[in-house]
């Protein structure tokens, strides 16, 4: 960059600098994302000698203590951080518009104020007015919780350090701006400025801090992707706007596994837990019904039981169409091969639409035979019994192959109340004997086929 420049181009996708403008980002390879954004001021660097801030420690010496955890009182959410909320860790919380990101940390507050903790809300798009409609709405505060409708990042670090709060949310992120920094608030500069702020607040004075994200229309954090790699948690919701349910899922996560999903329903008094996902997945089921069959996923240590539904028609068109919802497109297409060369299944000429019912999405491969199941029960319109549950990976030789934890999976479809379970062969023994379940094993997917078509189920 030229001496004396006071303006750089950065990529608004993953801040990327650059002294010209560029049609592509060479570092994520997104187009047209460049913008010309002030450069914050380089201070500069001390002639005297600098005082140490810290030693270096022998890792004997450092504690580390589990119990030292805090509770949120959301059951879901706690599953999701890895068993509660890590004192000086920082949390950022993603989802579309109006899905429930400032209601679910309200409720946070409310529940960590009835453990006499101090909370700090700072608000940067809501007024105060605005903040205390939606608390009413979500409880009774035993305790005057602290609001702060404040953008300005050198007047918040004042106050906190003055309050001295246990926990902060900043809603949102997005909205803050640095006097340090010329550009305006929401650009790369300011954004990363203060994800770099609250980031020092949080490991300096040991406070949780939640910042709240605007996400893009793909569905990802607004802003450079370096703002995922300064936080110690990265959560987002998903769900349509629209319908009861959300779903909470880590995506990164420093202090556990980002394996684990929560599950909650909208409602008028705010987000409530749902305590299990599988039956409420599962309501509004049909009977007898041809291309419905129920499959089992492990979202962490928790089996979700989903109805995968498949329509096959005969197709008009020169290239019959494939349509998937809830599940990845690229895998559907090749289970459909398998099932045609392996099965005996023709469907080179017919539509397929496959659909995972309630709207969650679903891409682990324990889901392959009921996938395939399903398609041929529509293909031949012979109904799957209600009671019938089915998992197994299936392979390009047609080979059902083993999965994970399928004593759990059998365990969960005996809770809800079925009867049946077809899973790979190879973990038959595993599992064992489950009273009042019938257990069958396949090698191949054309012995599932041949036995779901020949309605013994």
């Amino acid at each position: 960059m030229a001496k004396g420049k006071t303006t750089a181009f950065f990529c608004q996708n993953c801040g990327y600098e650059s002294s010209k403008w560029q049609g592509q980002c060479p570092a994520c390879r997104a187009w047209n994302t460049f913008a010309e954004e002030p450069v914050a001021a380089k201070k500069n660097a001390g002639t005297g000698k600098k005082q140490m801030q810290s030693e270096p420690l022998p890792l004997s010496e450092i504690t580390a203590d589990e119990s030292a955890r805090t509770s949120s009182g959301i059951g879901e959410l706690d599953r999701v951080l890895g068993g509660g909320i890590v004192p000086g860790s920082l949390v950022l919380v993603g989802g579309d518009p109006g899905i429930g990101k400032s209601t679910l940390l309200l409720q946070v507050c409310h529940n960590l104020i009835r453990q006499n903790r101090s909370v700090l809300y700072i608000s940067g798009e809501e007024s105060a007015r605005q903040i205390k409609l939606r608390a009413q709405r979500v409880g009774n505060f035993d305790r005057d919780l602290l609001v702060l409708c404040e953008t300005n990042l050198e007047w918040i670090r004042e106050v906190l350090e003055k309050k001295k709060p246990e926990f902060v949310v900043v809603d949102s992120i997005q909205t803050m701006y640095s006097d340090a920094v010329s550009s305006a608030p929401g650009s790369v500069s300011q954004v990363r400025e203060a994800t770099g702020t609250f980031l020092q607040i949080a490991k300096g004075m040991g406070i949780c801090v939640f910042l709240v994200g605007h996400v893009t229309k793909e569905g990802v954090v607004a802003g450079p992707r370096v703002l995922e790699h300064m936080v110690d948690t990265v959560l987002y919701f998903e769900g349509d706007r629209h319908a009861a349910y959300r779903i909470l899922r880590g995506v990164k996560n420093r202090f556990g596994s980002t394996n684990e999903i929560g599950v909650f329903e909208m409602r008028d008094s705010g987000l409530a837990e749902v305590k299990n996902p599988s039956e409420y997945m599962l309501n509004g089921r049909l009977e007898n019904a041809s291309g419905s069959v129920v499959a089992c996923s492990m979202e962490g240590t928790r089996p979700v039981l989903v109805e995968i539904q498949a329509l096959v028609c005969q197709s008009n068109l020169p290239m019959p169409r494939r349509t998937t919802a809830g599940t990845d497109f690229n895998r559907v297409n090749l289970l459909l091969a398998v099932l045609e060369k392996r099965a005996g299944l023709r469907l080179s000429a017919c539509d397929v639409y496959v659909n995972i019912a309630g709207g969650i999405k679903m891409t682990e491969p324990a889901i392959d035979l009921g996938l395939a199941l399903a398609v041929a029960s529509s293909c031949k319109d012979i109904a799957v019994s209600e009671k019938c549950l089915a998992f197994g990976e299936i392979g390009l030789s047609g080979e059902i192959r083993a999965v994970s934890m399928p004593k759990q999976r059998v365990e969960e479809a005996k809770k809800l109340g079925f009867t049946t379970v077809l899973m790979p062969e190879v973990s038959v023994a595993s599992v064992g004997r489950v009273s009042g379940v019938k257990i069958v094993g396949f090698k191949t997917v054309r012995d599932a086929v041949r036995y779901v078509l020949s309605e013994e189920v």
